[in-house]
């Protein structure tokens, strides 16, 4: 079984289950952080929009020793450390769907996480809470688990932050809730499945 930190769409608890293709009862979930890392807007160029430079849906994490030159400023701990959810269980099936989901932008690598909760069943919370005071960070806090990091030039990121709230409030409806299953972002989850992860932006 494998242990992940996801901090982006995937923090949703159904659309995972959407991804992996199961009803994810064998998982367990709690909230966490991940520090020295920043979470980011992705740059989409599009041809066809009036506003070239678009927002994608989901964001991107990079360790902070590579994203300090976006800054004109240092970060303190708080805004260098990045919110999200601790998955335990995943099977190797379910990694296998969630490296096609994340595509090519993405490398998935073994970092370290701080749980911010007890671990419970994925079915038993709607959505995992972002607002947990960043205390109890001491090492035994800690756990070793892996994660997707962007692997694409810095220049596609914006300095701004990508919130979780943000998407819950703004894009969520596109992706779970009635008539999801017929909208063009899970078409696109399901052509990266199709493509095996291959990302061609149009």
């Amino acid at each position: 079984m494998i242990d992940a930190f996801f901090y982006g769409t995937l923090m949703h608890p159904k659309i995972l289950q959407r991804v992996i293709g199961n009803d994810g009862s064998h998982l367990r979930i709690c909230p966490a952080v991940l520090k020295d890392f920043t979470r980011h807007q992705i740059i989409v160029i599009s041809r066809m929009a009036e506003v070239p430079h678009q927002g994608a849906d989901y964001p991107a994490i990079v360790p902070y020793s590579l994203s300090r030159s976006l800054f004109d400023h240092d970060l303190d701990e708080r805004k260098r450390s990045v919110r999200g959810s601790l998955i335990s269980g995943l099977t190797d099936e379910d990694v296998r769907l969630l490296d096609v989901f994340e595509g090519d932008e993405y490398t998935r690598e073994v970092v370290v996480a701080y749980p911010l909760g007890p671990l419970i069943s994925l079915n038993n919370v709607p959505l995992v809470p972002t607002t947990v005071a960043l205390q109890g960070l001491e090492p035994e806090r800690s756990m070793k688990v892996q994660t997707y990091v962007w692997c694409k030039p810095i220049s596609e990121l914006r300095p701004d932050p990508w919130t979780f709230d943000d998407f819950v409030r703004q894009n969520a409806w596109k992706w779970v809730g009635v008539g999801s299953e017929g909208n063009a972002d899970y078409v696109e989850v399901d052509r990266r499945r199709a493509m095996e992860g291959i990302i061609v932006r149009s």
